[in-house]
């Protein structure tokens, strides 16, 4: 009796009332720890003001709620597409393998699309479906639900594979969407906070920048101090300027600031075809979200980070003085509008203040002309004059002297004033203002480049001319004297770390000799020769001869020496 008693119990209708109690119990339990966990996460986004370390937040996040593997939170920019995937779940060895990082396609693409909640128990199994790039790993339930920041679609929350190979259920989406509308406010606050904070350091830099120039820095400095100041305030990884120089299509890199700044030093490329050829020719902005080749060709930017990245002119359309650069890694947050806006702002306000201060220093200049142009005059009427004087006085003195090895001394002495008064006369030539920079004189076509060197070396080289050089130097071999100089002066300003430089361009004898002397560092070991095998092939294609190595005293000593004819 009693078994067949235990036998009917379990069929009773207590027994089934007690066990839908228990469940609804084992329910309201689940949702009090659901909402409190929500509630934790939203402190926990809500808690942090940095617009990278919130979004990054608001993905972990979603990943405890819903209890699943991964994560990922997609930022739409501006062209619809994917500008910025911040994953959860993946190693750094994962995301390393993944051969393309995610641009807006397939089921990514329709929630940009549709930006409406979407659950799917296997991905492969949707029409729009995309598939997974190589190295991805294998993924099949799913949840999207897009954020919102005002009445704006700011990206994707995209959650996979809930953990016990289960499914998401309608409680999952609605705990994530109740996150989603959080988020956006999170997100909104620490726009604002960026934004504050942003245009704080752009009007530090501003200010520092304007007194800097002002006060005379010399440009390199200022280069490097707009560098350095628009990486601090975009939080780009890398920061660089380049000017265009010599020819028009060729730019050099004068000013870098963070990562791979020692690449980048000095780097020079050819500008044609060239996203920063683009932003100097056109003066107007260019942002992309992530660097690719096959787009975009630019050199510079093959050397930096690789992701978002943003070049901005310096100065007008119509002179524009250089271009800042400023990169981040693969997978950063693209740079904000906002933020590209105060950029260009202060590269217009640096543009401004550097013109202003080679207004003063033209000034200072012009000030000068007038003291250098009585310097000189006196410098041939009375010096030159006198010196010439007395070594004719000697000359006519040696024929007087019958002791050998006085008359030998007294001559000698005569070839030493020789010397003086032709140094003396390249003096003079030197303190004269080039008036025409159009000059196609050969002496004013060296004395401008070595005044162009002047500018970058922080110091004027001495410059001796002797000789007939602007009536027995043909023009083509004025040409490629003028190109060694321009090559050999920017060698020295690239790798010498020279405080003084000694030129000399001599024609004597039917020859021409080119000599520059710096006591720098001397040549730099293991570095590029293709600069010194171009000289090399000039002075042999004319039946001369060039060589370099250390000077006497040392730092580096050039010779190119070819015969006139």
């Amino acid at each position: 009796m009693t078994d067949e008693f235990g036998q009917f119990l379990p069929k009773l209708p207590l027994d089934e009332l007690l066990a839908e109690v228990q469940t609804r119990l084992q329910a309201v339990v689940a949702a009090r720890d659901g909402v409190h966990a929500l509630l934790e996460a939203v402190v926990s986004i809500g808690r942090a003001l940095d617009l990278e370390t919130v979004l990054r937040n608001i993905v972990e996040s979603a990943t405890k709620l819903v209890d699943c593997r991964y994560g990922a939170l997609g930022v739409i920019g501006d062209d619809g597409q994917l500008a910025q995937f911040i994953p959860v779940g993946l190693s750094d060895t994962q995301i390393a393998e993944i051969a393309e990082w995610p641009h807006g396609r397939g089921l990514l693409g329709l929630l940009i699309k549709e930006p409406q909640a979407l659950r799917l128990p296997e991905i492969s199994e949707h029409t729009e479906s995309y598939g997974f790039p190589s190295g991805h790993p294998p993924m099949h339930t799913f949840l999207g639900v897009p954020i919102r920041v005002r009445d704006d679609v700011f990206g994707n929350l995209y959650l996979t594979e809930k953990n016990g190979d289960r499914e998401f259920d309608e409680q999952d989406e609605i705990i994530v969407a109740a996150l989603a509308t959080a988020a956006g406010i999170a997100i909104e606050n620490a726009r604002l906070y960026d934004d504050t904070r942003h245009r704080e350091t752009w009007l530090n830099a501003s200010a520092d920048l304007t007194r800097a120039l002002l006060s005379g820095t010399e440009l390199d400095e200022a280069f490097n101090l707009v560098a350095s100041r628009a990486r601090e305030m975009s939080g780009a990884d890398t920061a660089a300027v380049a000017v265009p120089t010599g020819s028009l299509d060729l730019m050099t890199v004068l000013a870098v600031d963070g990562a791979g700044a020692e690449e980048l030093d000095s780097f020079a490329f050819s500008s044609t075809g060239t996203l920063t050829g683009a932003v100097l020719a056109s003066g107007e902005s260019r942002a992309i979200n992530e660097y690719r080749p096959d787009i975009e060709s630019s050199p510079l930017l093959a050397r930096m980070p690789g992701g978002p990245a943003v070049l901005i002119p310096l100065g007008s359309t119509q002179y524009a003085r250089g271009v800042l650069i400023l990169s981040k890694p693969r997978g950063s947050a693209p740079f904000s509008p906002s933020v590209i806006t105060m950029l260009e702002a202060f590269a217009s306000q640096a543009a401004v203040v550097l013109e202003l201060a080679d207004a003063r220093k033209e000034a200072e200049r012009h000030g000068l002309v007038d003291d250098r142009e009585r310097i000189a005059r006196d410098l041939h009427d009375v010096v030159v004059q006198r010196l010439f004087a007395s070594a004719m006085t000697l000359t006519a003195v040696i024929r007087l002297i019958d002791r050998g090895d006085v008359a030998e001394r007294v001559q000698r002495t005569v070839d030493d004033l020789d010397a003086t008064i032709r140094q003396i006369r390249s003096t003079i030539f030197a303190l004269q203002p080039v008036r025409d920079e159009t000059d196609t004189t050969l002496r004013g076509k060296l004395l401008s480049i070595v005044q162009s060197a002047s500018e970058q070396l922080g110091f004027a080289p001495a410059l001796e001319m002797e000789g007939l050089l602007d009536t027995t130097v043909s023009d083509d071999l004025a040409a490629d004297v003028t190109a060694v100089l321009q090559e050999s002066l920017s060698n020295v300003v690239r790798h010498s770390r020279a405080s003084r430089v000694d030129v000399g361009v001599v024609v004597m004898d039917n020859e021409l000799v080119l000599r520059v002397a710096d006591n720098g560092v001397g040549l730099v070991q293991n570095g590029r020769r293709s600069g010194l095998a171009n000289l090399a092939e000039r002075a042999e294609r004319r039946g001369g001869s060039f060589d370099v190595g250390p000077g006497e005293q040392g730092g580096t000593l050039l010779r190119w020496r070819v015969p006139l004819r």
